[in-house]
């Protein structure tokens, strides 16, 4: 088969850059409507390594018609299989490409949280316990929600999955020993005035070894600490709806009063946020900066990257940086801050960590767009 140069470079970095496969460890490569030839130069890139490659195929209407009369009792055996199946693995490598974001919009909710909440095991183990990457792939669909050519949006996707990751090493080491050692944190902006805490929570950075593409650094709030209010200025799709101008005010790290742009999608939001009790609070606080990514286009996997932007997570908090919430909810919900979108500031213990979207220490600005991009 002739495979696209471009697929084996990927393919590469995910099995070297991303999990560092080595000889004799077992990888599941999960591919989410993708072509054939990308799971071929990754089960081969796999192989070169020394590794051996498992393969799971996986096709979005399939799942929709399977989920759509789901009950528990029907995926706790196939739940069960999963997680013997990612108790064998050492690493997963899951590819996910939709060509109907929404293909899932008309499951019922209540369907839905049945179904991750019994696979919340095998998540948890991947999470926790393999070496893992995950990445969307390039589709007319998603050429779509970015608004560009399905040419030029293929050119942005490579260019951007394929990025020297290795040049924000310097930089997440400075923000990660700074986020370990902060106390406490706020943020302001158009609607938003919060005020945390992440003391003792630690730092963890992600530069192209879980997500691609990548680009944040995270920590969580200690989780009685989030007080004020934020108000989100980038849509996002969550469990197949979409939802625009989402405003989540706390009160003692809970979610006292959740909006979006519409009614339904208010009613929607909240019977998310009322999933399970951990799903008013707070797992996640990343910023963003990976400069090929500008603009949000309702795929998390990039927007919660945006240079100048950081997410705020209600749910499920993750690793060693978490605050110990427990959630079948993890919803990294995006806010830009670079001046085209209403602009913004970040500060650590009362100083000014980010203004606008740029880095102002000096030792973050090899964080800044102009660094990683090779320009200074």
């Amino acid at each position: 088969m002739i495979i696209d140069p471009r697929y084996n470079d990927l393919a590469a970095g995910l099995t070297g850059f991303s999990t560092k496969l080595k000889r004799g460890e077992r990888v599941l490569i999960d591919a989410f409507d993708v072509p054939d030839a990308v799971v071929i130069a990754l089960v081969r890139a796999a192989r070169a390594r020394g590794a051996v490659p498992y393969v799971q195929i996986h096709r979005a209407r399939i799942t929709r018609e399977l989920m759509l009369k789901a009950e528990v009792e029907h995926y706790e055996p196939h739940a069960a299989v999963e997680l013997q199946r990612m108790q064998d693995m050492d690493a997963y490598i899951a590819l996910r490409g939709s060509e109907n974001i929404f293909e899932n919009s008309d499951v019922p909710s209540a369907r839905v949280q049945k179904v991750a909440k019994a696979m919340k095991p095998v998540l948890d183990h991947r999470v926790n316990k393999t070496k893992w990457v995950v990445l969307r792939w390039p589709t007319s669909a998603m050429a779509q929600q970015a608004a560009m050519s399905t040419e030029a949006f293929e050119d942005f996707y490579f260019r951007v999955c394929t990025l020297d990751y290795s040049r924000m090493i310097p930089g997440m080491r400075a923000l990660n020993k700074l986020m370990s050692n902060t106390d406490k944190v706020e943020i302001k902006g158009p609607g938003t005035d919060l005020k945390f805490s992440i003391k003792g929570i630690g730092a963890c950075s992600c530069g192209g070894d879980r997500n691609i593409p990548d680009g944040e650094v995270f920590s969580c709030p200690v989780k009685d600490s989030v007080e004020g209010v934020i108000q989100y200025n980038a849509p996002t799709v969550y469990l197949g709806s979409s939802f625009d101008g989402i405003r989540l005010e706390f009160s003692q790290g809970k979610v006292i009063k959740a909006t979006a742009g519409t009614p339904k999608a208010t009613k929607r939001l909240n019977q998310i946020l009322d999933s399970d009790a951990g799903a008013r609070y707070i797992g996640e606080f990343a910023i963003g900066f990976n400069p090929h990514i500008l603009e949000p286009m309702r795929d998390i996997l990039f927007d919660e990257k945006i240079a100048g932007s950081f997410h705020f997570t209600p749910g499920q908090a993750y690793g060693h940086c978490g605050n110990g919430n427990n959630s079948q909810v993890h919803w990294d919900m995006v806010c830009i801050q670079r001046p085209e979108w209403g602009g913004g500031e970040i500060w650590f213990d009362g100083k000014l960590i980010r203004k606008d979207g740029l880095f102002v220490p000096k030792s973050l600005e090899k964080l800044n767009p102009d660094y990683l991009l090779g320009k200074a």
